[in-house]
C-alpha cells in the first residue's frame, strides 16, 4: 500500500474495494447491516430537524426573521 497522491484509487475501485473487504470479514448480511446503519443515522436527523420544525411558532419566526433590523447606536 502506497501513501502517494499519484495512486489513490478511483472512487469505483474504492467502493469496490471497500465492500469486498466487509463482505469477505463480515459476510453479506453483517455487510448489508452496517452499510444501512449510516442511512438510519440520516433519517435520524431528519426526523430529529422535523421536530424541532414542529416546535417553532410560525408567526412568532416569522416575526422575528422579517423584524426592522435593529440600529447600533454610537457613543
Amino acid at each position: 500500500m502506497t501513501s502517494s497522491i499519484d495512486s489513490l484509487l478511483s472512487e469505483d475501485q474504492l467502493v469496490k474495494r471497500a465492500i469486498d473487504a466487509l463482505l469477505v470479514a463480515l459476510g453479506p448480511v453483517e455487510t448489508s447491516r452496517f452499510l444501512a446503519l449510516k442511512q438510519a443515522g440520516q433519517l435520524d436527523s431528519v426526523a430529529q430537524h422535523r421536530a424541532w420544525q414542529a416546535s417553532l411558532d410560525r408567526d412568532e419566526l416569522y416575526a422575528e426573521v422579517f423584524a426592522e433590523p435593529h440600529t447600533i447606536k454610537e457613543n
